[in-house]
């Protein structure tokens, strides 16, 4: 028996974000394509260094994307919507971003490919488009550009990752409301992988990892059977395919799973429970086995020990094993140690990604030699000592429920709140601008004092306040200009969350966010926005929204501690958000927006999982958001979401008002709304704010009567499909001027 170890990828990012620095500045026209490129080549060979020097026996090459890695498999088999083609068919850098941001070759106007949840994480990525007539050809070569860069700089056994034929299949969809099968492509797509695999076995690679995470949904058995289809197709004797799953169990799907021709399967042993020794009983003594034990969506260190016990019983099996992470460690920021603010007792708590590399060096170790005495208290740090006293968390039913029904108190709203048919707002966020950033910058490094930040934010948000009231909108946001990230801001502000200075994990393309950590109970010690909220409100005479993060959110975008259960931790968060409200409430604040854009991200990957975590989501939800009287107006803003098979729990959620993103996806989210009838008040964006595109009145015009076919026009309002942090002043002047008036020339229609 051998023991190897590997992971299943590295952050892309860079230590100090060189990618997103590189990618913004090549965007502005700052540094030429050659620059570009020179700061992909030096994260890639770093990424490889720390993989070396943690002793890895396999290493990861393929894991870099220029913006994200499904896009990258689009470019790499040729897949390019047809409005990003330019004339001679060329695929390229400029290809790939303008599919991503929304402009083809000529950057001319083409609107940006869709963008949706990584699964059930916080990572987004671009959704593949299919028509039955996808034509897929080896046009982006990338993965043999790295591996024989890889190569050339003499590192051996590079381990390279390909994202699986079917799960890719699996995860686009259909454009042009084309009705087919996707797995009619496979035929197409099944050669470009074959030449590939081609090209790896003429370079000596000895292991490819090949992801197909949909191996631990509940997929039909037609979908499940394209698997030994499809790797029968693949097999080469003379190079060895790791099939890779990830996010969940493969134990429903092992009867499949057990007859696809591979050389190596990976099981995530930490997203749920597997009943180990079976599942390798029943897969060929010939297969070896990948154990994803270390938690590469988590930031605790590992219980070294714990993990030992749980599968030393492998050396009772002649076959050869891995031990991995469980899944790619980009959803972990990259190392600890260049954390200087963080106690060093509480620090040595935590391990990123390059640490988590090291973990498995040392379990690596102690599993070579089966010595149960290898880990002493001396030298590791146990997770006993991790958590502080737990918290429970007691509520009453009538904590859950608004005083009365929606019919009641959307009379009482519009009756007070006097707003106009078709109402326009936007989400919350207004542009980030460098000055602002270096304001909040020089007063977390005590730069300026008290009374100057004050004074900027004030002005600030004056400037926000005066603009919408110029462009005419009917319901207002302060702009949010002291939060860094929404989620972020809010834990800075509430007792249990711990901060990093460079735990940055990305999101998607060129943004990251640096997840709180929960490291204790939560709970408010004091208010949080409402001297900004009431500030706001102040300089207008139309209603200002009270905007805040919903605990639901909140808790999947942190680091969670794993002693208590999501369920209790959201409830902790909720009660701490739920006074919040009342706050804004009693200080005269009547429109107040709860944000739960993670709602849907949440929803667990298996069937039977989802009941149980729609109960305690949408009970935090209701929590934060009941205390308040029948006139004040309840908002929430969810995005990228297919609430197709959720729309009960989103009516439960009882929001007077729910705002979400359709126009990226085409308007495909709201198919779901065409079957039923929604009751409350509605926002569908209409226009896209993650592109560069300006958005005309005629097709703004255009969406909102598509709206109107859907929705009661008493019940629909509008607004962009996201906060507009990212744009720029001029862009979104331009686009909300438009969605103005083509809102009034609707209104004048009617």
């Amino acid at each position: 028996m051998n023991i190897f170890s590997h992971i299943l990828g590295f952050p892309r990012i860079g230590p100090n974000r060189e990618l997103k620095i590189a990618q913004e500045k090549y965007w502005n026209n700052e540094i030429s394509k050659d620059e570009l490129f020179s700061v992909g080549r030096k994260i890639r060979k770093n990424n490889l260094k720390i993989q070396k020097s943690a002793c890895l026996d396999f290493l990861c090459v393929g894991d870099f994307s220029w913006y994200d890695h499904v896009l990258n498999n689009s470019m790499m088999v040729g897949n390019i919507p047809t409005r990003h083609r330019n004339v001679n068919n060329k695929v390229d850098i400029d290809t790939l971003f303008g599919i991503a941001r929304g402009y083809n070759s000529k950057n001319n106007f083409a609107c940006s490919s869709e963008m949706t949840k990584w699964f059930n994480t916080n990572y987004h990525y671009i959704v593949p488009e299919f028509n039955k007539n996808t034509y897929f050809k080896f046009s982006w070569k990338q993965i043999l550009e790295e591996v024989d860069e890889a190569i050339n700089l003499n590192f051996n056994n590079i381990k390279p990752i390909l994202l699986g034929p079917i799960s890719y299949l699996w995860l686009g969809k259909r454009d042009n409301n084309t009705v087919f099968d996707k797995l009619e492509l496979l035929d197409k797509i099944l050669p470009i992988y074959k030449n590939i695999l081609s090209e790896f076995n003429k370079r000596n690679i000895k292991w490819v990892q090949i992801d197909e995470p949909i191996l631990v949904l509940d997929i039909s058995k037609k979908w499940l059977e394209s698997f030994i289809y499809a790797y029968n197709y693949l097999n080469n004797k003379n190079l060895k395919i790791l099939l890779t799953t990830y996010f969940g169990s493969i134990s429903h799907n092992i009867d499949i799973i057990k007859n696809i021709p591979i050389d190596g399967i990976h099981i995530d042993c930490v997203s749920e429970k597997n009943n180990l020794q079976n599942l390798i009983k029943m897969l060929s003594k010939d297969i070896c086995i990948s154990l994803g034990v270390i938690n590469g969506r988590n930031i605790w260190k590992a219980d070294l020990q714990k993990i030992y016990n749980e599968i030393c019983f492998i050396k009772n099996f002649k076959r050869n094993f891995f031990i991995s992470t469980s899944c790619s460690l980009m959803h972990v920021p990259i190392d600890i140690s260049v954390e200087t603010k963080i106690k060093k007792s509480v620090l040595k708590k935590f391990s990123f990604a390059i640490q988590k590399c090291k973990e498995l060096y040392l379990l690596k170790k102690c599993l070579k030699n089966f010595n149960k005495n290898f880990f002493t208290k001396k030298n590791f740090f146990y997770n006993s000592d991790v958590y502080n006293k737990r918290k429970n968390v007691y509520i009453k039913k009538n904590d859950l429920v608004r005083k009365s029904t929606y019919e009641f108190r959307i009379k009482q709203q519009i009756k007070n709140l006097k707003i106009p048919i078709l109402p326009t707002t936007t989400i919350g966020s207004f542009p980030q601008t460098k000055e602002l950033r270096n304001i909040r910058l020089k007063f977390k490094n005590n730069k300026i004092d008290l009374k100057k930040y004050n004074f900027e934010i004030k002005k600030y948000i004056k400037n926000v306040i005066l603009e919408q009231e110029n462009l005419g909108l009917d319901v207002l946001v302060h702009g949010e200009p002291e939060r860094n990230d929404m989620v972020e801001y809010f834990g800075q502000h509430l007792e249990g969350f711990l901060f990093t200075e460079f735990g940055w994990v990305q999101s998607y393309g060129s943004r990251c966010v640096k997840p709180p950590i929960i490291f204790d109970n939560v709970s408010r010690k004091k208010p949080i926005t409402i001297k900004w909220t009431k500030y706001a409100q102040s300089k207008t005479k139309k209603l200002v929204k009270g905007m805040l993060t919903g605990p639901v959110t909140i808790l999947l975008w942190s680091f969670c501690r794993e002693d208590l259960s999501k369920d209790i931790i959201s409830k902790q968060i909720a009660i701490a958000i739920r006074k919040e409200v009342k706050d804004l409430e009693n200080a005269g604040i009547k429109i107040i927006q709860i944000d739960e854009p993670a709602f849907r991200e949440g929803l667990p990957l298996r069937k039977k999982y989802i009941k149980s975590y729609l109960s305690w989501a949408i009970d935090a939800f209701k929590l934060s958001s009941s205390v308040v009287n029948d006139e004040t107006q309840i908002h929430t803003h969810m995005c990228y979401s297919n609430f197709n098979n959720i729309i009960d729990s989103i009516i439960k959620l009882d929001a007077d008002v729910i705002t979400i993103e359709s126009s990226k996806s085409h308007l495909k989210l709201l198919d779901c709304f065409k079957n039923i009838k929604y009751p409350n008040g509605i926002g569908p964006g209409v226009y896209d704010i993650h592109t560069t595109n300006i958005p005309s009145v005629s097709n703004i015009y255009d969406t909102i009567k598509k709206y109107i076919k859907i929705f009661n026009i008493e019940n629909l309002w509008i607004n962009p499909d996201c906060g507009l942090k990212t744009r720029n002043w001029k862009e979104v002047k331009i686009s909300l001027k438009n969605m103005i008036l083509a809102t009034k020339n609707l209104r004048n229609k009617i």
